[in-house]
Formats: C-alpha cells, sequence, structure tokens
C-alpha cells in the first residue's frame, strides 16, 4: 500500500507539469495513476475488516468510505480556489494531493501494521486453493454479484455527475441570467465550489446515516443493509431527476435537490462495503474486493462520463448554436443517469434475497482452507 501510495503521488506531481499540447501523455500517466491507487484502495478495507467485528467494522468502514465524497468534495473547493487565486493555472491545483498522499505514507508506516487474516474473529487462515478456485468461489455469491453491480451504477452516477454537474450548473446559469458566454481563463462562478462543498456535506451526513439506519433496522430484519441500500437508491433517482430537470428554472432548488439525492445516494457507500466483505470468507476478501473494485470502476466511473458526453454531443447536433440547446442536450444526458439509479436500486433489493444464506458460508469453515487459532490478549 506504502509503494502504491508513493508512485501515485510521484506521478500526480509530474503530470501537473505536462503541457496543454501533451494531451496523450496526460492519458497514459493518469491510466497509470488508476493501476497505483487500485493497489492500496483494495487492500485497505480488508486490512480494516480484519483490525475489527461486527458493529465496529461498520462504523470503522463508514469513517473509511466517507473518504470518498470527503475527498471528491474538497477537490472541487480547493481546486477551484487555486486555480482561481492563481489566474486559471489549474496545474497548481494537482499539485496538491501528493503532499497529502506522502503524508498518508508516513502515518500508516508509523502507525499501521498487518492484522493476520481473520485475526479480528479469533482465527487466522489461509486458502490451500488457487485464485481462480477463489474467483469461482466468489463469482457463486449471487449476493456479492448482485451488491458489485448495485455499487457499479452508485458509481457510474457519481462519476457522470462528479464530471458534469459543473459545467450542467454553468449552463444553466447562462439561461437563467443570460449571461454571455465565458471568454476568459477564469469564469467567475462559484458552482464548482458550492457543488464540492454541498458533496463534502451530503457524503459525511449519508455515509453516517446510512450505517445507523441499517444498524437498528437489522434489529427487526437481517436483510437491512440491501434493502437500506436498494430503497435509499430508489428515493435518490427520484430527487436527482427533479433537480436536473428544474435546473432551468431554479438553481436553489437544484442545489438543494441534489443535496437530499447525495445523501440517499452515498448512504450505502459503507454498507455495500459491508456486505462485500462478510459474504465472503475472509481468506478470499482481499480477492473480492480487487474483482469488486474493477467491475465498479471500469463499467462505473470510468465510463459514465463519456457515456454522458456522448448522449450529450448527440442531441445537441440538432442545434450547435443555440446556447438554450446546449443546455438541454446536457439535460437530457444527465437523466439518464436516475435510470442507472433506479437499475442499481434493484440490483441491491435482489441481493437481499440472497445475503442471509451467503452470510452463514462465509461464516463457516471453508474445507479448502487451513484455520489456526489466534491468541487475544487484552492490552
Amino acid at each position: 500500500m506504502c509503494v502504491g501510495m508513493t508512485i501515485w503521488s510521484v506521478v500526480e506531481f509530474y503530470i501537473s507539469f505536462i503541457p496543454d499540447e501533451n494531451f496523450i501523455q496526460y492519458l497514459v500517466l493518469k491510466a497509470l495513476l488508476g493501476a497505483a491507487e487500485a493497489s492500496f484502495s483494495t487492500l485497505a478495507p480488508s486490512i480494516i475488516d480484519n483490525l475489527f467485528v461486527e458493529d465496529k467494522r461498520s462504523r470503522m468502514l463508514s469513517i473509511f468510505n466517507v473518504a470518498v465524497p470527503l475527498g471528491c468534495g474538497l477537490g472541487y473547493v480547493i481546486g477551484s480556489t487555486v486555480t482561481n487565486a492563481l489566474g486559471g493555472n489549474w496545474h497548481w491545483a494537482l499539485r496538491i494531493p501528493p503532499a497529502l498522499s506522502i503524508l498518508g505514507v508516513l502515518l500508516m508506516i508509523i502507525l499501521v501494521k498487518e492484522p493476520s487474516r481473520g485475526a479480528a474473529d479469533n482465527r487466522k487462515s489461509f486458502s490451500l486453493k488457487t485464485w481462480l478456485s477463489d474467483m469461482k468461489q466468489i463469482s457463486k455469491k449471487r449476493s456479492f454479484i448482485f451488491c458489485t453491480l448495485g455499487t457499479t451504477t452508485v458509481h457510474f452516477t457519481v462519476g457522470a455527475i462528479g464530471f458534469w454537474a459543473p459545467e450542467f450548473l454553468l449552463r444553466a446559469r447562462k439561461i437563467l441570467e443570460e449571461t454571455a458566454p465565458c471568454q476568459t481563463a477564469v469564469c467567475n462562478y462559484h458552482d464548482s465550489m458550492i457543488f464540492g462543498i454541498l458533496t463534502v456535506v451530503a457524503g459525511i451526513i449519508g455515509v453516517v446515516a446510512g450505517v445507523e439506519i441499517a444498524k437498528r433496522f437489522k434489529k427487526y430484519n437481517p436483510r437491512a443493509d440491501p434493502l437500506v441500500c436498494g430503497f435509499g437508491m430508489l428515493g435518490s433517482a427520484i430527487f436527482l431527476f427533479v433537480a436536473i430537470y428544474l435546473a432551468n428554472i431554479s438553481l436553489v432548488a437544484t442545489y438543494v435537490l441534489i443535496f437530499i439525492g447525495d445523501i440517499l445516494l452515498m448512504m450505502n457507500f459503507s454498507i455495500a462495503a459491508d456486505i462485500r466483505l462478510y459474504v465472503v470468507s475472509p481468506v478470499r476478501r482481499t480477492t473480492a474486493q480487487a474483482m469488486s473494485m474493477m467491475i465498479t470502476h471500469l463499467f462505473g466511473d470510468a465510463i459514465s462520463p463519456l457515456i454522458i458526453g456522448g448522449i450529450s454531443n448527440l442531441t445537441k447536433r440538432l442545434d450547435l448554436y443555440s446556447t438554450l440547446w446546449s443546455f438541454r442536450s446536457l439535460q437530457y444526458a444527465l437523466m439518464a443517469c436516475s435510470f442507472v439509479v433506479i437499475l442499481g436500486g434493484g440490483f441491491f433489493l435482489l441481493s437481499s434475497f440472497y445475503i442471509e444464506k451467503d452470510r452463514e458460508k462465509a461464516e463457516m469453515v471453508d474445507e479448502d482452507c487451513v484455520l489456526e487459532d489466534v491468541i487475544v490478549t487484552s492490552p
């Protein structure tokens, strides 16, 4: 994890010096960043899983998963502030994250010790089977598969909205205020900053609320986790659709509705991560995390901005010179995200039918694993 974070920091810092005309080099190095990120973001949830159990594990995962909306939102806030302060030089915004990442590496070296797999459950184990055998076993977990598909739709929506929302809000402002298109290096609008702040607050509220609601609901229904995720996403789809629809009527209403929709959408971040861990046996959890991460990012936030942008461009061809139609084309494209969220809610509801059985199997000792007792002493 430390090596991956260090590589990420070095490459990200180097990218900030690439001239604008070397776009291909920029893309290639951005792909390398994704590989470096995978090396630590895949392992982190498994380490947390091996350090804590049950409700405490869920709470720790919720703290970990707050990092997603928190980092995303702060990226808009800090990035827009730094870019505006330095006269439109957006490269400087890319030089802040590497410093924070190096700080994280130092903290990991000092504070984090790798636990044994299953140590939190007073046992440690290791698999005697091959990686392909582990993959076959994971693919049989229908609750895991449906949860991964549901999470993919979340990443699809978050990626698309995160990429296109500032531009969409800017186009909506042009329609409402009838302002001329921005011709300067830095447009004097604060939509990126407002959107970033809302993302941070909504992420914190959503992740914490999701964990607490699921914890209390689980006392009455053992399938509470996927049900909270599913119904939360169905509610989010409604608010996001109305928010996008009202953008050229009231930006205030749009911001409020996006905020509520984000809270409902992000309720499942920590819950879904917990599901993907406890329906899989401890020896296969890191492999399962890697598989889930590849699917959610490849078919989620990695491709969604391209798809939404492509839909917008196709629609825009009907009238290339109209400011209103430029807004409408992106509006119609972003509305598709609401239907993707509904699909994701359905995946989580399907997961609820299999989650109890899969969890029971995961808690049993696997025949192809060696299990050893761990002596746990109090500090």
